[in-house]
């Protein structure tokens, strides 16, 4: 997390167990898109990814298996928990990613989620999500 004169983070959200099941290679940072409601619920703290992983599909990084429960005051506006978010990613970044993943048999893992907000700009936080490209662990 670059951290300038003035940038507050706050942690949302962190996939501990990663650390331990996975080999953390390389760690790269990207926003994603989301709905109001959503970052309502995220700000809330009502985030869990556990099981999510990150696909490349036609040129775009895509989260899977994340779950944000549905903000109560949203009601017609919330989505489906679970539908897949596309992550905002440099195009060299996601093609890189995608060369690692078929040559090497790399995986991709988010490890944190955190809104970040920049100097005066209070009231318009960046979320963001900390990816690691990761290997498998092979347990003795």
């Amino acid at each position: 997390m670059a951290e300038g004169k003035g940038t507050k983070v706050k942690l949302v959200a962190e996939n501990r167990k990663a650390r331990h099941d996975y080999f953390l290679e390389e760690t790269y940072e990207c926003g994603m898109v989301l709905t109001g409601t959503e970052i309502k619920s995220i700000r809330a703290g009502k985030v869990q990814f556990k099981d999510a992983y990150i696909s490349i599909y036609q040129g775009e990084a895509w989260i899977k298996g994340m779950h944000i429960s549905p903000y109560k005051q949203g009601n017609i506006f919330n989505v489906d928990e679970t539908r897949d978010r596309k992550l905002l990613m440099h195009k060299y970044e996601i093609q890189k990613l995608s060369m690692s993943i078929k040559t090497d048999g790399y995986t991709l893992i988010p490890t944190k989620m955190y809104l970040r907000t920049a100097g005066q700009n209070w009231r318009l936080p960046w979320q963001k999500a900390r990816i690691f490209m990761t290997s498998v662990k092979i347990p003795n």
